[in-house]
């Protein structure tokens, strides 16, 4: 039997910076955001709220939505690069808080494809009998890490949590193929020293390509063509990239999930945070072939070809 996910949770802080809210404070304008990237808001955590804070609330999301309780949790792993501190990891902190007292606990750090990374992790866990139960978390607190100066990415990226658990599915369903990936060369292309820096363009230009691939190549390992994708889950970091990708599936518009104008990049937590709003808006059903699909820094990517349900 294949693992899946069998339940999945979010978290985004209340407080949303507007485009227009950014014109006040750099040199950029709402239509200039709008049309490069596709984001309109973000939304940002308080001092008082840190990375813990808001994994702990995706995962409760998560437990609950898969119908378990945190004894039952084997693992624990966190992907996020904006840890509340170096150690202890963010994944020990949550598992203490959630009172998953049976889970072992680590973080990963693979940018903006460290869900993928997680969960494919996760699933070889599960399928090898080790944990019954894993929850992957895709979490960032990018604003402690964005310099508000620099018009270039303080437009971009935004705060918030996506959980999901990885379980056995029934027969037929679940992570069908997947797909990881890593170019170090590229590291120099998008980097933190004390804030996030970016070569926009040559970002641009690897991820165009490697998230139209990636889709390709995971959704042919699963033995299917592009025509059998019902639905494409990209990162949610701009438009334009996440159309190309959607464009190589050959996928009308209404198939592609789309969240990015609401909460900007959010890095590790951008995939699930995006699905769960499709799941409770109707637009991933049972049975259905999704493909998920994201890039980040190091460079890295990944992608899973699912076919969804318990």
């Amino acid at each position: 039997m294949n693992a899946g996910l069998i339940g999945i949770g979010k978290f985004v802080p209340s407080k949303v910076v507007t485009n227009k809210d950014l014109e006040a404070r750099i040199d950029t304008s709402d239509e200039w955001i709008r049309t490069r990237t596709g984001i309109e808001e973000r939304r940002i955590a308080d001092e008082n709220t840190d990375t813990s804070d808001m994994a702990y609330e995706a995962a409760l999301d998560a437990i609950k939505n898969a119908g378990i309780n945190a004894e039952e949790i084997g693992m624990i792993i966190v992907a996020t690069v904006t840890p509340d501190r170096p150690f202890p990891s963010v994944a020990t902190m949550l598992q203490e808080r959630l009172g998953a007292k049976n889970a072992a606990a680590m973080d990963v750090s693979a940018a903006c494809a460290g869900f993928m990374y997680g969960v494919v992790m996760a699933k070889h866990f599960v399928e090898a009998d080790t944990y019954k139960h894993v929850l992957v978390v895709g979490v960032e607190k990018l604003s402690k890490v964005t310099d508000w100066e620099d018009r270039n990415t303080a437009v971009l990226f935004g705060d918030g949590a996506g959980a999901a658990i990885v379980s056995k599915v029934s027969e037929g369903r679940g992570i069908l193929s997947f797909e990881l990936g890593a170019d170090g060369t590229g590291g120099k292309h998008l980097y933190q020293d004390r804030y996030i820096r970016m070569n926009g363009r040559e970002v641009f230009k690897f991820a165009v390509r490697q998230m139209g691939e990636s889709a390709v190549n995971v959704t042919e390992k699963a033995g299917l063509t592009t025509e059998d994708v019902d639905y494409l889950v990209p990162h949610q970091a701009n438009i334009r990239i996440m159309e190309s990708s959607r464009e190589r599936l050959g996928l009308p518009v209404e198939k592609m999930s789309k969240s990015v104008h609401k909460y900007g990049n959010t890095s590790a937590a951008s995939i699930p945070i995006s699905l769960v709003d499709d799941l409770q808006e109707g637009r991933v059903k049972d049975d259905d072939i999704v493909v998920l699909v994201g890039f980040g820094g190091g460079l890295t990517w990944g992608a899973l070809c699912i076919k969804w349900g318990k």
